[in-house]
């Protein structure tokens, strides 16, 4: 199973229709609530990751020095 940011998105507006939905009420609503907090969460982090992989392949491009290495995790072969 391959995930992308665009799936992400996707499931993040799902989210947000189901909130969205007039006929939510008591226990059901604070479900939904807690099911988004736990979504956004992830979400956040999901973000930073791929936020850090992209510094770190403009770092990789812009790097002065080509025998600079990289953490493996991060992705950045020579």
């Amino acid at each position: 199973m391959k995930n992308t940011m665009l799936d992400l998105n996707n499931h993040l507006f799902a989210q947000l229709e189901r909130l969205n939905d007039e006929d939510l009420a008591g226990d059901k609503l604070k479900q939904e609530i807690t099911r988004s907090q736990a979504l956004t969460g992830v979400a956040r982090e999901i973000i930073a990751n791929g936020n850090l992989v992209l510094k770190a392949r403009i770092a990789a491009d812009d790097k002065m020095n080509p025998n600079t290495r990289f953490p493996g995790m991060l992705g950045i072969e020579k």
